[in-house]
């Protein structure tokens, strides 16, 4: 990729987010302003701003990234995203912007009457929000990187900055033009980029490898492994070496190796012939089944238990959406319940279209770009592909495009994040200093990622949006479905539900991402928590509020009556 378009592309998306943001200095002034936009987000700018906030680096860059390495199984990622707007649309969309609250902690202490439900909430929406916010700065480190070279801190330092101003700026009136301006960004970013590559795919002379059982080679490829990697050769391969191979020094030579596993050391390059097999990256020993067909559902070596991590994912992004802090936040910025509930229909049109792209380029990857699959690159797909499929000036323009695209993704999503952590942080951690102060809340919002950005630097960016989906959906999901649809939710079992679930969940996250078990069931259990954290969080609030009858909040059902009536109704004096 030509550093000068790239950077003049990312450039170009960061000064109009600045700008667009730095019209909130003139048009928000109230604390509804800044929280919600004074409600007054009409349906469709609503539902872009949404579909900007939300489709994240994992849509953009991850989900190719994915398909690349593991296969179509892996296409569950984008529908369980789309089909989370459906069951919020079902379940929360109307009552949660008819309960008038600011955020989701707003809506737990209103329903259940409880500061301690709220304290809890809180905390849950700023470990949701810091976890969510990881992979948007890992995506910007991974993209400036390519561009210049530079050190992966470095991309999401500049998204810190700029996130920071412009959600200082202006609160949610001015971030809801910024994000509306990024979806449409992005999604002509893919757009366009993909019919040229569809086109050049179409025009080559052999397309048809990419469902191959084993990715593959098509030119001579030389292929530099930064770190130290084991991998797996399932037949003989003839290559050249500089570096350390199986523990031998080689100084460029020609070398036969047979089949088997090798610890390939950081620093060394390998020059593979064209039609050579890619070799296999492994952290564990050979299993069975892991040369299954790569367009074979749930026979990837993505996970020893397949089956059982698939159903993870889908309870994560099924039921994880509708707890999001930067998602739930967007529906208090409608009118009414109805407006919401039209926002939540056209959002499932804009991110069900965005989402027919990224497949497209997880498959051309697989047959251009294969050594990402060597180098575990493989969230850099999307940015490589014009390059290797077209090249010229034509490939660095497209290349440009998808790096400004791409570093929208990062900024609209961190905006989001950003402002619901710090509205939170400005109502519950720093009550005293009040909206006057709400700048110091972004910059804590956005500062504790940044320092944890670069500790986590090697988990896929779909990956880590998926812990913070399954830690949503084991805690916001109940909390919102029960409090909504059941009055006999209680406080103490809001409070239980969520420690046990959330806390589950978000336990499990964190030894994942430091580094739990490798293999077994308690690696696929702790990775893909959702499966056993989701139904522990519900049950346990049923439980211990049928225990706790006599807890039921006095005013329950005036709250109830205020969730579900239309606000015609409610506002229409009654007849005698």
């Amino acid at each position: 990729m030509n550093q000068t378009y790239g950077i003049a592309a990312v450039s170009v998306v960061v000064l109009s987010t600045v700008l667009i943001g730095a019209l909130g200095l003139r048009i928000s002034r109230t604390t509804s302003d800044f929280y919600v936009a004074s409600r007054s987000v009409p349906p469709r700018l609503n539902a872009a701003a949404i579909s900007g906030e939300y489709l994240s680096a994992a849509s953009f860059l991850g989900i190719a990234g994915l398909v690349l390495a593991q296969g179509v199984d892996m296409l569950w990622f984008p529908v369980g995203y789309t089909a989370g707007y459906l069951v919020l649309l079902l379940f929360v969309a109307a009552p949660l912007r008819r309960s008038g609250a600011y955020t989701l902690p707003d809506f737990a202490e209103s329903r259940l009457d409880s500061r301690a439900v709220r304290r809890i909430a809180s905390a849950l929406v700023v470990g949701v929000g810091w976890l969510y916010l990881l992979p948007q700065l890992q995506g910007a480190g991974l993209t400036l990187g390519l561009l210049t070279g530079s050190p992966r801190w470095l991309g999401g330092l500049l998204v810190a900055v700029v996130v920071t101003v412009a959600v200082a700026a202006g609160g949610m009136r001015s971030i809801t033009f910024v994000q509306a301006f990024q979806y449409w960004l992005k999604l002509t970013a893919l757009l366009v980029p993909a019919v040229f590559l569809v086109l050049a795919w179409l025009g080559d002379s052999g397309p048809s490898a990419a469902m191959d059982e084993a990715a593959s080679f098509r030119r001579p490829t030389q292929v530099r492994v930064a770190d130290t990697v084991r991998v797996r050769i399932r037949e003989p391969l003839h290559l050249t070496v500089s570096g350390t191979i199986g523990g031998q020094r080689h100084h460029g030579g020609a070398v036969d190796l047979a089949r088997g596993t090798y610890r390939i050391g950081g620093g060394t390059t390998l020059g593979f012939p064209a039609g050579a097999e890619v070799p296999e990256r492994t952290t564990g020993p050979h299993r069975a089944g892991t040369a299954s067909s790569w367009a074979e559902p749930l026979s990837s070596s993505r996970e020893e238990h397949p089956l059982y991590a698939t159903y993870g994912l889908i309870f994560a992004t099924f039921l994880g959406t509708m707890g999001l802090p930067h998602v739930g936040v967007r529906f208090y910025t409608n009118p009414d319940g109805r407006a919401a509930r039209r926002t939540t229909v056209i959002v499932l049109m804009l991110i069900g279209a965005f989402y027919l792209l990224p497949p497209v380029y997880g498959v051309l990857g697989r047959l251009y770009a294969p050594d990402l699959l060597l180098t575990g690159n493989t969230d850099a797909a999307v940015l490589v592909l014009p390059g290797r499929l077209i090249g010229g000036l034509g490939g660095d323009l497209l290349g440009a495009l998808l790096a400004g695209g791409a570093f929208a993704a990062f900024l609209s999503t961190a905006s989001g994040l950003t402002m619901s952590v710090a509205g939170v942080l400005t109502q519950d951690v720093l009550p005293s200093l009040g909206v006057r102060h709400f700048r110091l809340a972004t910059v804590l919002a956005i500062a504790v990622p940044t320092a944890a950005n670069a500790a986590v630097s090697d988990l896929p960016v779909a990956d880590a949006v998926g812990l913070a989906f399954a830690v949503s959906a084991s805690s916001f999901c109940p909390l919102l479905v029960l409090g909504i649809w059941w009055r006999g939710l209680t406080p103490p079992g809001a409070v239980a539900g969520l420690v046990t679930g959330g806390g589950a969940a978000l336990t499990a996250v964190a030894v994942t991402i430091v580094g739990g078990p490798a293999s077994g069931w308690a690696h696929t259990l702790l990775a893909w928590p959702a499966v056993w954290s989701v139904p522990v969080g519900f049950l346990t609030m049923v439980l211990v509020s049928l225990a706790t009858r006599g807890r039921v909040p006095a005013g329950t059902d005036a709250t109830m009556a205020r969730l579900h009536l239309p606000e015609g109704l409610r506002s229409r004096p009654l007849s005698p």
